[in-house]
C-alpha cells in the first residue's frame, strides 16, 4: 500500500510537470526539471503553520484565476473558491482537498492599482487539512510552470522574555532626583527611560541622562494626530484609560471585515482586535497574550498630561494632539504569527495610513544572517515591507518607516527583518547606560533605546520599562516589562515626534534624508564600553563596543536637525573647547566673537558656574549635569567690530546652538 501511494504521488508529480507551459520551463533533463521545481520553493517547513502554502502565479496565470473567482462568486452562494481554473494546479487541489484558495492581499478598492503594480495581487494562499504533508505539497505545486514561487508561512516570536511585573505604588524615595517636565502624569516619575536622573531607587547603578531626552523634546512638541503609529504584535487594549484618546479610528471601516475594523484588526483571528485570550495548558503553565501589544502601544503614545497613569513618547500634550495608534494584531490568544499574518497586516497599514510601522517580533528559531537569505526565504513579507515603505502617508516624508526589535538572544546580529537594509533594528541598554545583556548587537544593528533590565539591577523590575498593561490579564493597567521589544517602541516614539514637528515646521524629507537624521540623533555609548557588567548575564563590554547601532537615540537632537538649529555636544564634569569651523566658516577661528548669550535658567540646569566663553576661537564650556540648552555666538564678519555710519565695520552674524551635556562622552554619534 505504501509503496502504490508513492508511486502515485511521482506519477502526479511527473504528469504534471510534463502538462505545464514549455516557454516556462527550461529545456532539459527531467532531472533539470526537478531541480527548476525545488528552486521556486522558498523556505523550508520548520516551525511553519500546518495545512497552509502560500504560491506565487507568473502574471500569465493571474487572469485565469480572477475569471475562475468571479465565477465561483456569481454561481455559488458563500463558501470558499478551491480550484483555480488551471488544470494541473486544480489536479493537485483536488488530491490535496484543498478547502480555500483566495488572494492573500484581498481586492483593495481604491487601492487596488497600487497593490498591483507591487506585484502583490499575484499572491495566493491554499488551505488544507493539517495532516497534510507541507513539503510534498510544496513540491507538487513547484512543479507546475504557472507558479513562481512556494512559500512555507512560517511562525514569529515577540522579542521579549515574556514576563510582566503589575506596577506597584512605592514612596519616591529620599534618593529620588527631580523629574523636570511639565506633564502631570503620576508614574512617569519611575520612566527613567525618558527622564533618567540616576535615581537609586531604580538602580544604584543608574546613569543620569541613560535615557531618550524626552523632556526637552515635549517642549516643542507632543506628537501630531496625522501621524499614525501602526503596533504590529498582540492586540492593543483600545478601551485602556491612558489610551483610549490616542487610538486611531477607521473613518471608513471595510465590508471585507464586517465594517469591525474600528482600531485595526486582529490578523490572527481574521476577527476584531483582542488582547485578553488566555488559556491554560496540561502542564497548568498559562498560554496567550500577555498584555506585550498595549505595552509597546503605551510607550508609544500613553496619553500625557491628563493626570493618570503613565506618559508615552508621542502621547501628546493634554492638548488633543498626540500620535495616533493603529493596533495591526498578529498574534492572538495561543495563536501565533506566520508569514502570511504578518504580511496582511503590513499592507492593512500601509493602506489605511500608518506611517510608522512598530514591529517587536521575529523570526521562530531562523539563523537568517543575509538580506539574500532573507528576501530568498521571506519574499511575501519582503514585498509587503517594501509596498509600506513606498506609500507616503504622512506629508513631512516620502514613503514610510519600519522599526524592529534587534532581538534577545544575545547574538552577535540582528535578528531579521529587523536586520534587513531597508527596517531599522533598534538594540537594548538599560537604566546603568549600558547594554542589556539579553540584546542583540553587531552587524544589522541601527540605534540603540531603552529596553530595561528587571532583574540583576538593584531596583528589580523597576529598572524595566514602564508602561501600560491589560487589567484582565495582569491586575493592573500598568506595569514593567524588558526586551528589545520594548526598546523598539522609543525609537518608533521618536520617529513620529520627528515627524510631527517636520509638519509644525513645514518641512519635507526623503525617506532616506529622515533615516539618516533619526540615526545621527544620538549620544555616545561606545565611551563607557570597557571591563565587565554582571545583571542576567557577565558581558564583556568591550564585545558592544561600535556595534549598537550608531548611539542611543536621542528625541530633542532629532528635533533640533529638523529645526535646523546645530547640536553640541559636550561631556559633563570637564572643560570643554568646540571648534566653531563647520558652523562659522573656515575662519571661523580669525573672527572677533561678541560674547557668548545663555539664560540663566539654562545654566542652572546643566549646572554651570561660569557663562560659556570664545577662547582663541574656541567655545570655551563646562557643564556639571545632563541635559540642554540653548546659546547664541554672536560675532563679527569683516573687521574688528560692526560699521556703523561714522565707522567702516564689519557685519555682526549670530548663530544659535542647542547644548546636549551628557555623562556618556561625546566621542561617537555622528555629525549634528
Amino acid at each position: 500500500m505504501q509503496n502504490t501511494k508513492k508511486f502515485l504521488i511521482f506519477a502526479s508529480l511527473l504528469f504534471a510537470a510534463c502538462t505545464s507551459d514549455p516557454l516556462q520551463e527550461p529545456a532539459g533533463t527531467a532531472g533539470d526539471a526537478g531541480e527548476t521545481a525545488v528552486s521556486k520553493i522558498c523556505n523550508t517547513s520548520a516551525h511553519a503553520a500546518r495545512g497552509t502554502l502560500i504560491a506565487k502565479f507568473d502574471d500569465e496565470a493571474v487572469p485565469t484565476l480572477e475569471q475562475a473567482a468571479a465565477q465561483y462568486a456569481a454561481t455559488r452562494s458563500g463558501g470558499a473558491m478551491t480550484r483555480s481554473g488551471i488544470a494541473p494546479v486544480d489536479e493537485i487541489l483536488a488530491d490535496l482537498h484543498v478547502t480555500s484558495l483566495e488572494r492573500v492581499f484581498p481586492d483593495a478598492g481604491e487601492h487596488e492599482a497600487r497593490t498591483r503594480a507591487a506585484g502583490l495581487h499575484r499572491w495566493y494562499v491554499l488551505a488544507f487539512d493539517e495532516e497534510q504533508d507541507l513539503d510534498e505539497a510544496a513540491r507538487r505545486l513547484a512543479a507546475v510552470a504557472e507558479i513562481s514561487k512556494i512559500q512555507f508561512s512560517v511562525k514569529r516570536r515577540k522579542a521579549f522574555d515574556g514576563k510582566a511585573y503589575p506596577f506597584r505604588e512605592e514612596p519616591r524615595g529620599a534618593t529620588r532626583g527631580l523629574v523636570r517636565s511639565d506633564f502631570n502624569d503620576p508614574n512617569l516619575f519611575w520612566q527613567w527611560h525618558y527622564i533618567n536622573n540616576a535615581d537609586q531607587a531604580v538602580a544604584t547603578t543608574a546613569l543620569a541622562g541613560a535615557d531618550i531626552n524626552a523632556a526637552d523634546a515635549w517642549k516643542l512638541t507632543g506628537g501630531d494626530r496625522r501621524v499614525i503609529v501602526a503596533i504590529v504584535d498582540e492586540g492593543v487594549k483600545y478601551t485602556h484609560p491612558d489610551l483610549a484618546a490616542n487610538m486611531w479610528t477607521n473613518p471608513n471601516p471595510s465590508k471585507e471585515y464586517d465594517y469591525q475594523d474600528i482600531h485595526g484588526w486582529n490578523f490572527a483571528a481574521d476577527a476584531p482586535i483582542s488582547w485578553d485570550r488566555v488559556e491554560t495548558l496540561p502542564n497548568g503553565q498559562k498560554d496567550g497574550d500577555s498584555g506585550h501589544g498595549t505595552h509597546v502601544a503605551g510607550t508609544v503614545a500613553a496619553v500625557n498630561n491628563n493626570g493618570l497613569g503613565v506618559a508615552g513618547v508621542a502621547g501628546g500634550t493634554g492638548n488633543g494632539d498626540g500620535v495616533q495608534i493603529m493596533s495591526c494584531q498578529i498574534f492572538s490568544g495561543s495563536t501565533d504569527a506566520t508569514d502570511l499574518i504578518v504580511s496582511r497586516a503590513i499592507k492593512y497599514a500601509a493602506d489605511h495610513g500608518a506611517s510608522i510601522l512598530q514591529c517587536s517580533y521575529g523570526y521562530e528559531g531562523a539563523g537568517i544572517r543575509s538580506d539574500r537569505e532573507y528576501e530568498k526565504s521571506a519574499p511575501l513579507e519582503v514585498e509587503a515591507i517594501r509596498y509600506f515603505l513606498a506609500q507616503s502617508n504622512c506629508k513631512a516624508m516620502d514613503g514610510g518607516l519600519a522599526v524592529y526589535s534587534a532581538g534577545n538572544e544575545s547574538k552577535p546580529y540582528s535578528d531579521y527583518p529587523g536586520g534587513y537594509r531597508d527596517c531599522i533594528s533598534v538594540t537594548s541598554f538599560s537604566a546603568d547606560g549600558l547594554p542589556a545583556y539579553y540584546t542583540c548587537y553587531g552587524p544589522g544593528c541601527n540605534i540603540a533605546a531603552p529596553g530595561g533590565e528587571t532583574g540583576g539591577l538593584s531596583g528589580g523590575e523597576k529598572a524595566g520599562v514602564l508602561s501600560t498593561l491589560c487589567s484582565e490579564i495582569s491586575g493592573t493597567d500598568y506595569g514593567y516589562m524588558q526586551g528589545t521589544s520594548m526598546a523598539c517602541p522609543h525609537v518608533s516614539g521618536v520617529a513620529a515626534l520627528g515627524l510631527s514637528y517636520a509638519l509644525a515646521k513645514g518641512k519635507h524629507y526623503t525617506r532616506e534624508e529622515f533615516v539618516s537624521m533619526l540615526l545621527t540623533s544620538v549620544n555616545d555609548i561606545d565611551a563607557r564600553l570597557e571591563g565587565t557588567k554582571t545583571t542576567g548575564a557577565t558581558l564583556n563590554l568591550e564585545d558592544y563596543r561600535g556595534k549598537m547601532g550608531t548611539g542611543t537615540v536621542d528625541a530633542y537632537q532629532l528635533l533640533m536637525q529638523i529645526e535646523g538649529t546645530p547640536c553640541l555636544k559636550v561631556s559633563t564634569g570637564r572643560l570643554e573647547l568646540i571648534t566653531l569651523t563647520q558652523h562659522f566658516g573656515g575662519s571661523a577661528q580669525n573672527l572677533t566673537y561678541r560674547g557668548v548669550e545663555i539664560a540663566k535658567e539654562d545654566m542652572e540646569k546643566l549646572g554651570m558656574t561660569a557663562e560659556p566663553e570664545m577662547y582663541n576661537g574656541q567655545l570655551m564650556i563646562k557643564c556639571t549635569k545632563p541635559g540642554v540648552a540653548r546659546i547664541t555666538v554672536k560675532a563679527v564678519g569683516g573687521g574688528n567690530r560692526p560699521g556703523s555710519e561714522t565707522i567702516m565695520g564689519g557685519i555682526e552674524i549670530s548663530k544659535e546652538f542647542a547644548v546636549i551635556a551628557r555623562e556618556t562622552g561625546a566621542e561617537n554619534g555622528g555629525w549634528l
